[in-house]
């Protein structure tokens, strides 16, 4: 009944959409209601806003499912599985992050070994998430350099060097 185009766009922009029926509701409640349920909607209203910042993003980073392999992520551990290759990648054993020319995500662990994942794979909408956990990369990032044509690769994230120093308090006499 529906075309299968139209399907995947509401499929690919469903959180958006949420987010913007949680927005409504919130204002009818805050244009429409007295006391506390006034008050109440205004907080729902806010809440749906940050929502549909965030769903944006996410609709922005995916990029569909139709292309080679799958991606599942399962307790800070990336698994790819393509047709000819694939691998393992622990999120905290991670030191680097790149996009290829090919458009693919290729992280690198701390022994060096890689692993490359077309960004179109099915499941890769997921490494939105997994990759925000990583200290110091801000999302908005990961989507413009996505969305940039580069000839060149890309590297997105480094793993911050450790730069802990324990400091004593001064003491006071």
């Amino acid at each position: 009944m529906i075309r299968p185009e139209v399907k995947a766009l509401f499929w690919r922009w469903r959180e958006v959409l949420f987010a913007l029926a949680v927005v409504g509701l919130g204002l009818w409640w805050g244009l429409r209601s007295f006391g506390i349920l006034q008050w109440l909607g205004w907080a729902v209203s806010a809440a749906g806003a940050m929502l549909a910042v965030s769903a944006i993003q996410r609709g922005r980073f995916g990029k569909g499912g139709d292309g080679p392999g799958v991606v599942t992520i399962d307790e800070r551990r990336i698994i790819y599985m393509g047709p000819t290759d694939g691998g393992v990648a622990d999120l905290d054993l991670t030191v680097r992050l790149d996009l290829t020319p090919a458009s693919a995500w290729r992280l690198t662990g701390e022994t060096g070994e890689q692993i490359e994942i077309p960004v179109n794979a099915a499941g890769a909408e997921a490494l939105f998430d997994a990759f925000s956990t990583l200290p110091g990369l801000r999302s908005h990032t990961l989507v413009s350099v996505l969305n940039e044509p580069r000839d060149t690769v890309v590297t997105i994230w480094r793993k911050p060097r450790d730069s802990t120093v324990t400091q004593l308090p001064p003491r006071l006499h």
